[in-house]
């Protein structure tokens, strides 16, 4: 569409990639600006959590996709890398933009990052606004009676029950362009693709983008959601959503998936209240994160701090490669290195089985999932690790230690999972060329023992007698 003589306004996209509900976007277009899309390629601005190899792979996939739709709407994708206040101030002095909207982040460096850009684009009097496009709600808003932060998630999610949800904005046919486009980096000399190629896995399975999201929610919606709450735990079904990495890059957002659940449920109510918990375990996530923005490092039980974590290479090798002798962790294990992702019970059991058989510090699990997960996501991961690990707010309570077979015996029950993943069980008897399952690397039961003399050396009165909510988070569904 032909530009006016208006300014431009630079859109500027992050864990947001798509046109539809996207407020920043939204707000851009209402106001009559022409719309220069921008994408900042900065890892260095993350913090400790830069993005990992996988998560890498399904941005670039992302960003594509995401770039080609901007172009049938008569607009393009500007990618320049970062640091992201020289780039903006950059392309604000090529395109003579006066404006720079973009919607929020709520991870520390990311909120650091952006309070400080905004100061430095008003002092120059251009103008920034920052919008909600990533939660239903912003964490600053859902407080207790005492105008304190929730730390359990029932009387958290009660309250955020109690509170409309905005409606959702349709993606735009068209943008308005400015007169004339600054350069752009391709996608491709962001280099996001891994070397050698080890992503067939994950090719296999994913499709990134706004698109791809779009046709796994009505996927969700047609074969899933209605025996969702019976079959989300059942590892040989397709029972869950596997909307995670598709929210968590932005390709839809949490109130298009609130409209279409509550929508599209046919009656089944339990299974919609079933999966609309997990939205809010969602949000929990991120509420802990922004309220408590030390978490990915410190556990938020203080008596955790002195917890005896055993440092064990060859051990945390074996898990991480699916080597450990207990089938059902080394099958998730294996899942998660082929595909990038794993069902919520199996990032359950796998964390347990790592935190509490082996006393790992539950912060070197969080970093491998950082690495390999295509959802890996800060506040879902932090608050996933510290919940198994018995040390975060409203966390499972640290006697509880998951028995692997048991969790197989429940919840694959015929070990189709496990024969999927771990191929060494599923060969005729006598194949030489099978290779050989490893013994356990640890017994369940000195495994316990020793995990529940460890939490002796730290417990303090009272701490095993803590009301909890014994509900669980679940970031992967």
């Amino acid at each position: 569409m032909t530009s006016t003589s208006k300014a431009p306004a630079l859109v500027w996209f992050r864990q947001d990639l798509r046109l539809a509900d996207n407020p920043a976007l939204a707000a851009a277009i209402e106001r009559g600006y022409p719309v220069i899309p921008v994408y900042i390629w900065a890892p260095e601005e993350e913090g400790d959590w830069p993005p990992g190899a996988a998560s890498k792979w399904w941005l670039g996939r992302s960003l594509a996709n995401f770039s080609a739709a901007l172009k049938k709407r008569g607009s393009r994708l500007i990618v320049r890398r970062g640091p992201a206040a020289e780039s903006l101030s950059r392309l604000i002095a090529e395109t003579g933009a006066t404006a720079v909207f973009w919607n929020r982040r709520y991870e520390p460096a990311a909120v650091a990052r952006d309070s400080s850009l905004s100061s430095r684009l008003g002092e120059r009097g251009v103008l920034t606004e920052s919008f909600n496009g990533s939660l239903l709600f912003d964490p600053w808003a859902i407080r207790n009676q005492s105008g304190q932060p929730f730390r359990v998630f029932t009387a958290f999610w009660r309250a955020c029950r109690a509170k409309p949800v905005a409606s959702c904005v349709a993606a735009p046919e068209h943008l308005l362009s400015p007169e004339r486009w600054p350069h752009s980096l391709e996608v491709a000399g962001l280099k996001l693709e891994p070397v050698p190629d080890w992503a067939a896995g994950f090719r296999e399975i994913w499709q990134p983008g706004e698109f791809g999201a779009t046709d796994q929610l009505r996927r969700f919606l047609n074969e899933a959601l209605n025996a969702y709450s019976a079959n989300r735990d059942q590892l040989w079904l397709a029972g869950t959503s596997r909307l995670s990495p598709h929210l968590h890059f932005g390709e839809i957002g949490p109130r298009q998936l609130w409209r279409a659940v509550i929508e599209g449920i046919d009656g089944h109510a339990e299974a919609c209240d079933s999966y609309l918990r997990q939205i809010g375990w969602r949000e929990f996530a991120y509420y802990l994160l922004y309220h408590h923005p030390e978490s990915p490092h410190k556990p938020l039980r203080p008596e955790f701090c002195a917890f005896p974590w055993q440092k064990d290479s060859e051990r945390f090798h074996a898990w991480k490669r699916g080597r450990t002798g207990y089938p059902l962790v080394d099958a998730g294990m294996r899942e998660l290195w082929h595909t990038g992702w794993l069902p919520n019970r199996m990032r359950m059991v796998v964390a347990s089985f790592l935190v509490k058989h082996l006393l790992i510090d539950w912060r070197q699990g969080a970093a491998w999932f950082w690495d390999t997960l295509v959802d890996a996501d800060l506040a879902n991961n932090t608050l996933g690790w510290q919940w198994t690990a018995g040390c975060g707010a409203d966390a499972a309570p640290y006697f509880r230690i998951f028995n692997p077979v048991v969790q197989a015996s429940k919840f694959d029950p015929q070990s189709e999972y496990v024969r999927r993943w771990v191929s060494e069980l599923d060969r005729p008897p006598g194949m030489n060329a099978a290779p050989i399952y490893p013994r356990p690397i640890i017994e369940h039961a000195a495994a316990r023992q020793r995990a529940l003399a460890a939490l002796a050396r730290i417990r303090s009165d009272g701490f095993l007698k803590r009301p909890r909510d014994l509900s669980r988070p679940l970031s992967s569904n």
